[in-house]
């Protein structure tokens, strides 16, 4: 039965290539992933919307509920077990495996992605998990995209732009942001922007919207109605703002990569539940508003118009009834989001920063406008604009991302009107971290390896180009004890001139060169007086095989040489590299990465 199934999808492979030209079928690809992906958003949200309400729906609004020191814990024990014992594989960092898909693995991801992302993380933020649900979705729907094409035995570099479509296809489907969806593809994964990488992104895009709007209505993610209409008179507040935004984005990155430093230093799973668990229950029994994506929180925020409004922020804590320390209450959450999210997912959960970087953006421009208002009454700054504006602000520093985060705010929540200031924060966040962080919170652990692509076109194809494919196994070793009678016969077995020498172990110690002994390899009285120990020399550099092609050209022009060994981390050889055989990789993959 197996053999027909296969044997019925072959032909259906050569009827295709036969009667659909390949242009064709990517967008016919693209619709497909766009369709997989929204349906597959839908389900995530369904199942962290009911998990949230069956545990929460009794809770006190009134007095601190004690089983959010516990539901946090269970969540991320029971994400940890999954992803431990069923999945068996590290799916945390949902966007960084996208790009180094991309970059490193020719845009193929692993099958259970289009899976497992989505059921750690609907436990993870159901039992109250300090994490979004985009990031997982984003990796489900590129493992939907680079899977679908795998199975149509597409080339590297269609998978790699179905990787794309599928992330599209996730931020249109989860957020009903088509063009942030695009965008977002563009600008953090990086991907190239042609006519022919356009279309599928854009079918994708567009087809997981309609989707999200056929099954969940057409409004907006958020609702928000501007009441005061954008003067210009408040532009330095706005270009303030967005600096303020930079600064907590700066501040977000880099708490977060410190956290979880501390939970990579941990060797045993319960020692990182323990940590992150606690630090995560006590921060949401005393915060219930860390508890899941805190989209409940933005909502209250874009829509209060009182300060009876903003106070309910403080329901289900110790803090309830004191209306007068709201601004304290805030700052104080902006203080310690961070950590409950590193905690998250340090402890063993899985989730995302797309909703932490929302809900910091609009707790941040609201705290910003609040504080104004409280204590400079010359001009009056309306919250609500400012939480909005904050938004975009702070995703546009945590993900370098100033058009998505124009975009994705204006799309989640129709807040077209303030187009104008939302580009101004965007930009003037993004100019703040800039300074201090090149790379964005998913992109710094590629760049650091040497792994990351960039539109930079150049180091673009180095990085897509790996060690192991240029290095040239066909040179004679020779080892230290050889005599020079030896050594000719091995020169006469080979079409190089270049003679690694390694040890019994494999170990490269040295190289002989043809044309050092040149003089004297036809004198056959020296054969038995001289050693290849004798006769080689020093090696300008090594080259390792975990060295990235940008690491290697560097090497090839500080030594100026043509041809470098290549050994393991242990130092035993594997081969050489020359400076022709990387050129010649080179165009080749440069003509294959340009092609339109």
């Amino acid at each position: 039965m197996e053999k027909e199934k296969r044997s019925l999808f072959q032909r259906f492979l050569l009827w295709r290539e036969k009667n659909i030209k390949e242009k064709q079928f990517i967008l016919i690809l693209s619709f497909l992933v766009g369709i997989f992906t929204a349906i597959t958003a839908l389900i995530l949200k369904m199942l962290i919307h009911w998990i949230q309400n069956f545990l929460t729906n009794n809770f006190n609004t009134t007095e601190a509920n004690y089983l959010y020191l516990v539901y946090p814990v269970v969540g991320i024990f029971l994400a940890g077990l999954f992803v431990r014992y069923v999945v068996k594989d590290d799916i945390s960092h949902g966007v960084t495996k996208i790009l180094y898909a991309i970059s490193r693995r020719q845009g193929r991801i692993k099958r259970h992605n289009t899976w497992s992302s989505v059921i750690a993380s609907s436990i993870t933020i159901g039992f109250g998990g300090s994490v979004g649900a985009e990031a997982p979705i984003v990796l489900t729907g590129s493992a939907i995209g680079s899977n679908l094409g795998s199975v149509f035995k597409m080339e590297h570099r269609t998978l790699m732009l179905l990787v794309g479509c599928g992330a599209a296809g996730a931020i249109a489907g989860i957020f009903k942001a088509p063009i942030a969806g695009l965008v977002f593809t563009l600008e953090v994964l990086m991907i190239d922007l042609t006519m022919t990488s356009l279309l599928p992104l854009l079918i994708s895009a567009v087809t997981a919207a309609t989707v999200s709007y056929i099954t969940t209505g057409t409004e907006a993610m958020f609702k928000f109605h501007l009441d005061q209409a954008f003067e210009m008179e408040r532009i330095p507040y706005v270009i303030m703002l967005g600096i303020f935004c930079g600064l907590v984005s700066l501040y977000f990155t880099r708490a977060m990569n410190s956290v979880e430093g501390v939970f990579g230093k941990l060797k045993g799973p319960y020692q990182k539940l323990a940590l992150g668990g606690i630090m995560l229950s006590i921060l949401i029994f005393l915060f219930p508003p860390l508890y899941g994506e805190g989209y409940d929180t933005i909502e209250l925020l874009l829509n209060g118009t009182s300060n009876a409004d903003w106070d309910t922020v403080m329901n289900n804590s110790f803090f309830y009834g004191h209306g007068n320390l709201l601004l304290l209450y805030l700052m104080l959450i902006i203080l310690f989001k961070v950590f409950a999210s590193s905690a998250t997912n340090g402890g063993g959960g899985c989730g995302g920063i797309f909703a932490p970087s929302l809900y910091l953006g609009c707790i941040a421009g609201f705290v910003f406008a609040f504080f104004s208002n409280k204590f400079d009454f010359s001009y009056y700054l309306p919250e609500k604009n400012f939480a909005l504006m904050g938004m975009a602000g702070v995703m546009s520093g945590v993900m370098h991302a100033p058009l998505t985060g124009v975009f994705l705010i204006a799309e989640l929540t129709g807040g077209y009107d303030l187009f104008l200031p939302l580009m101004i924060v965007a930009a003037s966040s993004y100019l703040t971290i800039i300074v201090f962080e090149p790379h964005s919170i998913y992109s710094m652990r590629l760049a650091k390896k040497g792994e990351l692509l960039t539109h930079h076109k150049d180091k673009a194809v180095l990085t897509l180009m790996k060690v192991e494919n240029v290095v040239e196994k066909d040179f004679v070793v020779v080892h230290p004890e050889m005599d020079l009678g030896e050594l000719v016969k091995a020169i006469s077995a080979s079409r190089r001139n270049i003679f690694p020498v390694t040890d019994k172990a494999g170990i490269l110690i040295g190289i002989v060169i043809l044309d050092d002994i040149r003089n004297i390899m036809f004198r056959q009285e020296l054969y038995h007086r001289f050693t290849v120990g004798k006769l080689m020399i020093a090696i300008p550099a090594r080259l390792y095989d975990t060295d990235s092609m940008e690491q290697v050209m560097r090497t090839f022009d500080d030594t100026q040489a043509w041809n470098l060994p290549v050994v393991d981390e242990e130092g035993h050889y594997l081969g050489f590299v020359s400076k022709s055989k990387i050129f010649n990789s080179y165009r080749q993959v440069l003509v294959h990465f340009s092609e339109d």
